[in-house]
C-alpha cells in the first residue's frame, strides 16, 4: 500500500485514508527515490493531487501541457500520463540544471522521453520566450518560487489556449497564507495570488484545501 497508509484511527487524515487505498505506483517511488538519492528538496506534489492532475488532463483531452517548476519529474509524469497514447507533449520549465537533467532522466525511464522537453533558466524569461514564440497551451501546472505564482498566472492565461485549465500547488504554505502574523515575500505573493485568482474574470476557479492547498482555474476565452 502507499507509504502514507495510516496506522490508527488516532493518526488518520482524509489524505492519508485516501492515499491508504491505493497501490504504491513503482514508477512514482523510483522518482521520489531518486530526488532523495540526489540530495533534493523531497517537495514533489502530493499523491492524492498527482492523481488529479493525471484525471484532469485526460478528462479535458488536453494535449499541450505546460509544467512550471520541474523537480526531479513526479508532476510531470503525473501529467505526462493523462496524455492520450502518442499524442500531446509536456514542456518543463526549471531553474536548476541538475534538477531539469534529474527530471528529463525520470521522464525518459517512463517511457516519455520524446513527448517532453525541458527548458532550464528563469521561468518569466522561458514563458515570455514561449509567448513570444506564439506556442499555446491546454493544461498548466504552476508549482515553483512561490513570490513569482502572481507572474506565472498572468503568463499563463496570456499562454493558454480557451478553456485551457490552470493548477497551481501550495496556495496554504503549510497554514502560512492563514496566519496574519506571517508577512514573509512568499505569504504575501499567495495572498495577491489566491485573491486575484478569485476576482479575475477571465477565470472560472475554485480552491481546494486538501493537503497544502490546490487552485484549479480555467481559462474562459482568449486573453
Amino acid at each position: 500500500m502507499n507509504d502514507n497508509a495510516w496506522n490508527s484511527p488516532s493518526e488518520t487524515t482524509p489524505e492519508s485514508y485516501f492515499d491508504s487505498l491505493y497501490e504504491t505506483d513503482p514508477e512514482l517511488t523510483r522518482i521520489e527515490r531518486s530526488i532523495r538519492e540526489h540530495g533534493m528538496p523531497e517537495i514533489s506534489v502530493e499523491p492524492g493531487y498527482g492523481r488529479l492532475l493525471t484525471l484532469l488532463v485526460a478528462a479535458t483531452g488536453a494535449r499541450s501541457l505546460l509544467e512550471i517548476g520541474a523537480l526531479g519529474g513526479y508532476s510531470g509524469l503525473c501529467l505526462a500520463r493523462g496524455l492520450p497514447p502518442g499524442e500531446g507533449r509536456l514542456t518543463s520549465l526549471e531553474l536548476k540544471p541538475e534538477f531539469a537533467a534529474l527530471a528529463s532522466r525520470n521522464l525518459a525511464e517512463a517511457g516519455y522521453g520524446e513527448r517532453s522537453e525541458m527548458i532550464v533558466g528563469p521561468a518569466a524569461d522561458s514563458l515570455a520566450a514561449l509567448e513570444a514564440e506564439g506556442r499555446r497551451f491546454d493544461f498548466f501546472f504552476i508549482d515553483a518560487d512561490k513570490e513569482n505564482y502572481p507572474v506565472y498566472l498572468e503568463f499563463a492565461i496570456r499562454l493558454a489556449n480557451p478553456r485551457a485549465i490552470v493548477a497551481a500547488d501550495n496556495t496554504l504554505l503549510r497554514g502560512r497564507t492563514l496566519n496574519p502574523g506571517k508577512q514573509g515575500p512568499a505569504v504575501l505573493a499567495i495572498r495577491e495570488f489566491n485573491k486575484a485568482v478569485a476576482s479575475d474574470p477571465r477565470l472560472v476557479t475554485a480552491h481546494l484545501p486538501s493537503y497544502d492547498g490546490l487552485l484549479l482555474a480555467m481559462v474562459k476565452g482568449e486573453a
